[in-house]
């Protein structure tokens, strides 16, 4: 008998090992499709509707308006995924208060070369974003991006001498010149009244304002865009479309098969080029595409929810961004943040992020997603990184246990007044980090950030990764035509993305008149705030003041737009005398 039950659970290893195995090595490449509809090749396809490969097509249409491109969109709409306004923070991350881009080194400096790259690719968004106000392809610009304050916020003595080296280190740079630090409660109650009231007035806190920071909606940009595109007629946006082929031919022309959802019927179209802009979903497609490329990478799913205040008396109270810090031990993705938002047309408070615990790399995805990305080119290299981050799915199993008692105890830390009846839990997009395999020396690890995949030839690329994201779309996209289309960037696509981005090919955080350029530009389009950094800005000075009410401290103000770069010179209002007084 004993024999009989181990011979039978030897036949069930055997056939768990031999299913395994066949899981591993099962094809995710569609080889029956149907013959392309087209002999000639359409220039691009675009599969995602989300800003990024919107963003993309706007560029490639005011490169090459004669190109046809089409887009395909699993959903009915575009932007229903991450970059709907709901799904993300809607932060236009500058650096100017995620202090997880700021990290404290060894010897007790402040790096600031990552938060300094994220606000210059920052500010060439906003550089996109008003030229294509200017060209009419996006609307009032406060239909998509709002002025709202951005702040750090700490409490014990270790965190608040960081914030105070991190603004010491910060204002070294034009681009953060107008950052404001304080230790004074009444100071910080002015820029955040919600998070001072009913606090411990002996508790010792600290913050850093910018002025300058914003919230945008994402999801606005994305829909306005696309109807953009549109209005060229050889641009094609097709919805409720899957892509579930993608076969390269010997021409290094693609085959995009696509399912159309509501019909049933599946068709396949030949391209020149195929971006992959799918989000969670685009590792899955960049895996089907079969490049050798595809076999270093891997992805790893979490949600993410917030408290969403709706009310107008909290709604209207705040109106910064503040980030705090992420406790000990904890992932970059879990920064707390009590974000003012606009939603809808209407102001709202977001708290969060709570992680959420899913298998799905969308939101309206699939719980089989993360079994079937797993492959034997991955799995190896996914097991390894689940064992060195054991902290992480740590946090996610306690998060996955979080009671709306325990939400509500961490939102008082923020917000010391609120009570749980004027919040409700919003679930947020999925994201999915990357896990990637160094090709070179096998190391394989997990990123918190985005990545760019492509083929050798340039025919096809990817994007996986998450924050900074959205925010970050046009440089991000600038990367892919570098990579995808160098004979034409050479070729005149460089002098013609001069003339869109002012500052291409060029260190914004140079000098203040660098700096001073482009800001006003783009304020003046976007109607935001500008200060005008000083010409003799002193790296090594103001290291250690501090703000209090008392402190002649004049705000950013709006610029209106004007006439000419002369008449810029002499109208433009900025708080030079006071801030300097500082």
């Amino acid at each position: 008998m004993k024999k009989k039950l181990l011979k039978g659970l030897g036949g069930l290893v055997v056939v768990f090992a031999i299913a395994a195995v066949a899981f591993l090595f099962w094809p995710v490449s569609n080889a029956d499709s149907p013959a392309p509809e087209n002999d000639e090749p359409v220039d691009a396809v675009f599969i995602g509707g989300g800003i990024m490969s919107v963003t993309l097509a706007t560029y490639l249409q005011e490169l090459e308006p004669n190109w046809n491109m089409r887009l395909y969109e699993r959903m009915d709409g575009v932007a229903l995924e991450s970059s709907n306004g709901w799904n993300n923070a809607g932060t236009g991350h500058s650096g100017y208060a995620e202090l997880n881009y700021t990290p404290e080194l060894p010897d007790g400096t402040v790096e600031t070369k990552r938060a300094v790259g994220i606000v210059e690719q920052f500010e060439i968004s906003r550089q996109f974003w008003a030229h294509e106000v200017a060209a009419g392809r996006l609307g009032q610009p406060k239909e998509f991006i709002n002025p709202t304050p951005h702040m750090s916020f700490v409490w014990g003595d270790e965190n608040i001498e960081y914030l105070r080296k991190r603004h010491a280190a910060m204002i070294k740079n034009p681009m953060f010149y107008g950052m404001q630090f304080s230790t004074d409660n009444a100071q910080i109650a002015k820029w955040a009244p919600l998070m001072m009231k009913g606090r411990d007035p002996n508790q010792k806190v600290a913050a850093t304002y910018m002025p300058l920071g914003t919230d945008v909606n994402f999801g606005v940009i994305t829909n306005q865009l696309t109807a953009s595109l549109q209005r060229n007629p050889h641009f094609q946006l097709q919805l409720s479309h899957e892509v579930r082929g993608l076969n390269q031919n010997p021409d290094k022309t693609w085959n995009v098969t696509v399912h159309d959802l509501k019909s049933g019927k599946d068709s396949t179209v030949k391209t020149r080029f195929v971006f992959i802009g799918a989000g969670g979903a685009a590792l899955k497609l960049l895996q089907m595409s079969g490049i050798p490329e595809s076999k270093n990478y891997a992805g790893f799913p979490v949600g993410g929810q917030f408290l969403a205040f709706e009310g107008a008396d909290i709604a209207n109270a705040h109106v910064v961004k503040a980030y705090g810090k992420a406790e000990a031990g904890s992932p970059p993705m879990s920064v707390p943040h009590l974000d003012a938002r606009k939603l809808d047309g209407k102001p709202v408070v977001l708290f969060g992020p709570f992680a959420l615990q899913s298998t799905k790399f969308l939101k309206e995805g699939s719980a089989w997603d993360l079994f079937s990305s797993v492959n034997h080119n991955n799995v190896a290299g996914m097991m390894g990184v689940g064992a060195e981050n054991l902290d992480l799915v740590k946090y996610l199993v306690q998060q996955a246990q979080l009671t709306d008692a325990d939400r509500q105890a961490e939102l008082v830390k923020y917000f010391p007044t609120a009570k749980r009846e004027d919040w409700k839990l919003v679930t947020a997009g999925q994201r999915v980090q990357v896990i990637k395999r160094d090709p070179k020396t096998g190391e394989t690890t997990l990123q918190f950030g985005t990545e760019i995949v492509s083929d050798a030839d340039g025919t096809i690329a990817a994007l996986l990764g998450a924050s900074p994201g959205a925010s970050t779309s046009p440089p991000i996209m600038l990367k892919v035509l570098a990579k995808a289309f160098p004979k034409q960037m050479a070729a005149g696509w460089e002098t013609r993305l001069k003339e869109i981005i002012p500052s291409y090919g060029q260190d914004i955080n140079a000098s203040p008149a660098m700096t001073n350029k482009i800001r006003r530009q783009t304020s003046q389009a976007l109607q935001l705030p500008y200060l005008e950094v000083p010409a003799d800005l002193d790296p090594n000075a103001a290291q250690d003041v501090e703000i209090s009410p008392e402190s002649p401290v004049a705000p950013a103000v709006p610029v209106a737009p004007v006439e000419s770069e002369a008449k810029s010179k002499l109208e433009s209002p900025n708080a030079n005398n006071e801030m300097q007084a500082l």
